[in-house]
């Protein structure tokens, strides 16, 4: 079969699929075809759909490849859906930054970064499967460690938490604090900081698909 009926082929079964699909899934449900050709046909889709300027994009997500709206239509798709987009709150922004960057991570830990109690919000989050747990801590209690989990890549668009913005990307998107001259108060110092500037990057980001609102 030619190259390009295996593309025609990809892109119906991506089409169908409502998650990222991984090359090896793929790979499985196509056992006739090399996985080079796999991944060929995929680099092409994509390409395709770029240089195309078409609605639709193909991307790499969340360890997986998926069709979804460009961003940039994202106001007019929620006319369609009469939805409002991605709501979080200043607290589970602050949670899903620290663990996102600081992850395994206990509860404990995260909230000596944060200096407030954030049980509900990671309840909350957990709920959402915004979070996972990935074990538990080998120290005495063994508590619980946290995760981010496949949702949060798809839901933030990243291929892997490779792709998180640095803390220097980060600084650089947000605005400066007009009061950053002032003494900072002791609940975490540069660590507090840095995790709200990046609760501030991810509300940038957020995809359009939608979510309820996650309060903490």
């Amino acid at each position: 079969m030619s190259g390009k009926s295996l593309k025609s082929i990809v892109e119906s079964i991506l089409f169908v699929h409502d998650q990222p699909l991984t090359l090896d899934r793929l790979a499985g449900i196509l056992e006739e075809y090399e996985r080079t050709d796999l991944r060929a046909a995929l680099d092409e889709l994509i390409e395709e759909y770029e240089t195309a300027g078409r609605g639709i994009v193909l991307i790499q997500v969340a360890g997986g490849y998926q069709l979804r709206s460009r961003p940039e239509h994202g106001d007019y798709i929620r006319r369609l859906n009469k939805t409002k987009g991605v709501k979080f709150s200043q607290s589970a922004l602050e949670t899903l930054a620290i663990v996102a960057y600081r992850q395994p991570i206990t509860r404990a830990e995260v909230e000596y970064l944060r200096g407030v109690d954030s049980g509900g919000v990671m309840k909350s989050l957990l709920e959402k499967k915004l979070l996972r747990i990935m074990g538990k801590k080998d120290v005495p209690g063994k508590p619980l460690i946290y995760g981010t989990s496949r949702e949060f890549l798809e839901l933030f668009g990243l291929k892997d938490l490779n792709q998180l913005p640095t803390l220097k990307e980060i600084h650089e998107l947000v605005p400066p604090d007009p009061f950053a001259d002032q003494p900072a108060l002791p609940l975490g110092g540069a660590v507090a900081a840095d995790s709200s500037a990046a609760a501030d990057s991810f509300e940038s980001v957020v995809s359009d698909d939608s979510l309820d609102s996650v309060e903490g």
